[in-house]
């Protein structure tokens, strides 16, 4: 993923396969842009039955399956089991037809008949998560396995493979070199010269070789702070929270426009102006609905955005999860960077033990440090409630028994987010902030208040004004 954006898989319809496209930084493309991309041939791949056609190889792959269902990778990953479950079970039956996108949103996500394919991704997202955990389990598992599941790139048929059989080599025998008689002895007495030379030669790249290899590698502190994360193999995993939000029915607006003519008559009037009602207006639980499509907060989409630009210049993968579309098992699996703060849960779990933690005390909402004597950072606001002055935390944890990173990226506002965000994706700021750190602190755990100033609804540089490292 040469710019690290969510990749999203495009289908061709007709035959159940797919391609992985890269979408616009948190979108999804278009039907227009869809191509299709042929099976390949996989070595080694059985019949639903099994290459002798036996019954007894198509139990061996049901087993199998069972196994991997009832691994960590997939035990609490619902969707995740129903898809690949739902696929190897129609690959055994041998209904193909069942195996294209539209069948399995309708069939396993819900999705009505019909559906567009183009709008809704979620099987292409789905079946990108499968292949992920699947290369997991198989890296993972110890014992050896005689079939290996498997969902290609460009398909939504499963392919299942016996463990090929191992290779003999036999070595040919080699002819015997034949000896030739030694040069006459005047003719040989400039070898020992040469034998000098070459002796020199080595000496001097040997010396070369040593002094470079003893010479210290210089990492920057954003190399340092983020190794832990960019050297594992699986992609990062960046998570934001969708809140719950809530807008008017639509015979509000209607209401309203009898009054005022002319006014909220399209969808984008009503979803970007706000409705001027009456305070003295009195409204019911009845004039509102849940609006599933809104709820992520502008502070963690900018953090989000600097986070995509950081991992895209190193060319690492990234997947981003939004809302419910993660659990508490993806990040023990993989390493996440969770943004925002009270708005997600995760953040306050990970970070309600920590030296610095966010606390709600009676609707209003800081960062406490840990202790009797503890310091609190509140958002500052001036008269007419805009934001004056933000603080955000980032910490950085080691789970000792995933062997994974998670770094927190969170404010106590929008804005404290945002700064967070430019924070740990700037090297600047990383320099300037960590520069009393302790010595080897990038071997450890970290946790770090910010603060920013807010100008004009726009946050100022971030500035470190406590930090715990153990």
């Amino acid at each position: 993923m040469g710019d690290a954006e969510l990749r999203i898989e495009t289908v061709d319809e007709e035959r159940g396969t797919s391609t992985d496209g890269d979408a616009s930084r948190f979108g999804v493309v278009g039907e227009d842009r869809m191509k299709a991309v042929m099976e390949s041939p996989h070595e080694h791949e059985i019949s639903p039955q099994g290459p002798d056609g036996t019954e007894a190889k198509r139990d061996a792959v049901l087993r199998e399956l069972e196994r991997v269902l009832a691994s960590r990778f997939f035990r609490n990953a619902m969707r995740s089991k129903q898809f690949l479950e739902y696929v190897v079970r129609h690959r055994l039956d041998g209904q193909t037809e069942q195996l294209k996108e539209r069948t399995i949103g309708t069939e396993v996500f819900q999705r009505p008949t019909g559906y567009a394919t183009g709008d809704d991704p979620v099987v292409r997202v789905q079946a990108g998560e499968v292949r992920r955990r699947l290369e997991q389990y198989y890296q993972a598992v110890t014992e050896d396995s005689q079939i290996r599941i498997e969902l290609p790139v460009g398909s939504y048929s499963p392919v299942f493979q016996w463990g090929p059989a191992p290779v003999h080599t036999e070595i040919a025998p080699q002819p015997i070199p034949k000896t030739e008689l030694p040069p006459p002895a005047e003719k040989r007495r400039w070898i020992p010269w040469v034998f000098v030379a070459l002796g020199l030669i080595l000496a001097v790249a040997g010396t070369i070789v040593a002094l470079n290899y003893h010479r210290p590698v210089h990492k920057s502190v954003l190399d340092q702070f983020w190794s832990p994360i960019f050297s594992t193999r699986q992609p990062v995993l960046i998570c934001l929270a969708k809140s719950v939000a809530y807008r008017p029915v639509e015979s509000v607006y209607r209401r309203y426009a009898r009054t005022h003519p002319g006014t909220f008559q399209t969808e984008a009037e009503r979803s970007n102006t706000p409705l001027p009602l009456d305070p003295d207006e009195q409204l019911t639980w009845g004039d509102f609905f849940m609006y599933a499509d809104y709820g992520v907060a502008a502070g963690d989409v900018q953090a989000a955005v600097a986070l995509s630009v950081l991992l895209g210049r190193i060319d690492k993968p990234m997947q981003l999860r939004i809302g419910s579309n993660y659990t508490y098992e993806d990040l023990r699996n993989s390493p996440a960077v969770v943004v925002g703060g009270f708005n997600n849960r995760w953040t306050m779990q990970l970070t309600s033990n920590l030296h610095f933690a966010f606390i709600e005390d009676h609707e209003k909402y800081m960062i406490r440090e840990q202790g009797p004597n503890g310091k609190i950072w509140r958002t500052l606001r001036d008269d007419n409630d805009q934001t004056l002055e933000d603080y955000g935390i980032v910490s950085r944890q080691f789970d000792s028994g995933t062997g994974q990173f998670t770094v927190a990226v969170a404010g106590v506002g929008p804005m404290g987010t945002q700064a967070a965000g430019e924070f740990v994706s700037n090297g600047q700021y990383l320099e300037e902030g960590l520069r009393q750190a302790p010595a080897n602190w990038e071997k450890g755990n970290l946790e770090i208040v910010l603060r920013t100033k807010v100008t004009d609804s726009v946050s100022g540089p971030p500035q470190v004004v406590a930090a715990y490292y153990w």
